[in-house]
């Protein structure tokens, strides 16, 4: 859909793939607030809606759409190259970035870096069942965005999970916050949170130094 691309008015030259959860769309708030925040400092972004839900309006992804939810990823990272005139980087909540980061270690040099909000280290309670077996893989620079509350996965075990990765990586911690990384009904405070996640990607994505 045309709304659910962000073209800036002063274009940087880079673009963004940026994808939802397994309970949410293309429309989740979260991604509406990014997209227009980076796209104010030059970002083309692109909100994409994976294919499960597409099939599916409503209810969470089945193990068997991982594959194709990735296909249209790549897709969408390939169809934003010919927007592009830089890079190209791609991201997405929770389910949504583990595909990505799936994808880019399968798929290394598709996307120029990562941005991966509330990535679900493992299933909530369950720290056992760890879904970090491709981070020894994942080539590409990575930011992840995560709050201390997060029952998928504390700040510590991101910390540690992050040294799997070869790629440089950095964490943007978000004091207070749960898995949705804002809460609804505090407008300040949420409008506050997106500022400073679009703020640390675009520091992030200059490089080292």
């Amino acid at each position: 859909m045309a709304e659910r691309l962000h073209r800036p008015a002063a274009p940087s030259g880079d673009a963004l793939v940026l994808t939802h959860g397994a309970g949410s769309n293309a429309d989740a708030p979260l991604l509406a607030a990014l997209a227009g925040a980076l796209a104010e400092h030059g970002l083309t972004v692109l909100r994409y809606e994976l294919p499960f839900r597409r099939a599916r309006p409503t209810g969470p992804p089945r193990p068997a759409d991982a594959a194709a939810d990735r296909e249209g990823l790549r897709e969408a990272v390939t169809a934003m190259r010919r927007e592009a005139t830089r890079r190209v980087f791609l991201g997405g909540h929770s389910y949504g970035g583990r595909q990505a980061s799936v994808l880019a270690a399968e798929a290394p040099g598709l996307a120029d870096a990562l941005l991966l909000l509330s990535y679900p280290l493992h299933p909530p309670r369950r720290p056992g069942e760890p879904r970090t077996t491709h981070f020894p893989g994942l080539a590409t620079p990575t930011l992840f965005v995560h709050g201390a509350r997060d029952p998928f996965g504390s700040l510590d075990e991101l910390e540690a999970a992050r040294r799997l990765i070869p790629a440089r990586t950095a964490l943007h911690a978000l004091e207070g916050a749960g898995h949705a990384l804002v809460r609804a009904g505090r407008p300040t405070a949420a409008a506050a949170a997106v500022a400073g996640i679009a703020a640390t990607f675009l520091e992030f994505t200059r490089g080292p130094g």
